[in-house]
């Protein structure tokens, strides 16, 4: 049986397998370097690089939440945006994953 350390790092190859125009690196990139952000802070940045609309970021990051399972989901109160983190434990495999492909 795979531990989940090593269940999540091949997640992620398969998913940056997938990438055919760069985007989904650049959401993950951006989602590393900035920590802590909501879907409409993360469309900025990826903006400056990309042309793509608000929906395709937060479906983006809706999948890695849930498929990757790398980010924590909060909200602090009902009409609050959903803020988003990348799991302590898993930035080094991201970083590790993003520097050898």
């Amino acid at each position: 049986m795979k531990s989940q350390r090593s269940e999540i790092q091949d997640r992620m190859t398969d998913f940056l397998d997938l990438d055919n125009d760069g985007l989904r690196r650049l959401i993950l990139e951006s989602m590393i370097e900035s920590q802590e952000f909501t879907v409409v802070s993360l469309h900025e940045v990826v903006c400056k690089e990309v042309n793509v609309s608000r929906k395709v970021v937060a479906s983006m990051t809706g999948y890695i939440s849930s498929r990757l399972g790398i980010l924590h989901v909060n909200r602090k109160s009902y009409r609050a945006p959903r803020t988003y983190a990348l799991k302590d434990e898993y930035a080094d495999i991201a970083k590790a994953i993003l520097a050898s492909s």
